[in-house]
């Protein structure tokens, strides 16, 4: 935070919810992380979608709404099936930003260089925003205006 942070990104559920606490108690602004959760892709088995069966699915809802009742600001849902991304942006009184979540998250976000396609690999859910724009400013404002527009992401193409 002194180096210019606005904010502390915390990925995973049930052991995160008393660090959000203690955090915020301190006055530190939390973004939780659930799903996917890059920092634990080799203890996920890889790029896996998480919360495809129902056991899972209730995991995510708890740690959720645990993770808001500890005060976390936000909720970043990444490679969740599009329908649970939906019910707990509908449930949670925080905003939930998906990446691979699906349409009906609060927002969307991309990491730059999947969005630019400099990433190799294709992931289900992204979109190279890059190709046919002329610079990576265009791409971006491509990318800000499909969002904005409904465009991106779309359920069939770029969820689960």
């Amino acid at each position: 935070m002194q180096q210019g942070a606005h904010m502390v990104k915390l990925e995973g559920g049930g052991w995160t919810a008393p660090i959000v606490r203690f955090l915020v108690d301190r006055g530190v602004p939390v973004c939780a992380h659930l799903g996917f959760t890059p920092q634990s892709v080799h203890a996920l088995g890889g790029y896996r979608v998480q919360g495809r069966d129902e056991a899972a699915a209730a995991t995510l809802r708890r740690h959720a709404a645990e993770l808001a009742a500890s005060g976390a600001e936000l909720l970043v849902l990444e490679m969740v099936p599009a329908a649970l991304a939906r019910d707990l942006t509908k449930s949670l009184p925080i905003p939930v930003i998906g990446i691979g979540a699906g349409v009906g998250c609060s927002g969307q976000v991309l990491v730059l260089h999947d969005m630019l396609g400099l990433t190799g690999g294709e992931l289900k859910f992204v979109r190279n925003f890059l190709d046919g724009a002329e610079g990576i400013e265009n791409a971006v404002r491509k990318y800000v205006a499909d969002v904005k527009g409904g465009r991106f992401p779309d359920d069939a193409l770029h969820s689960f």
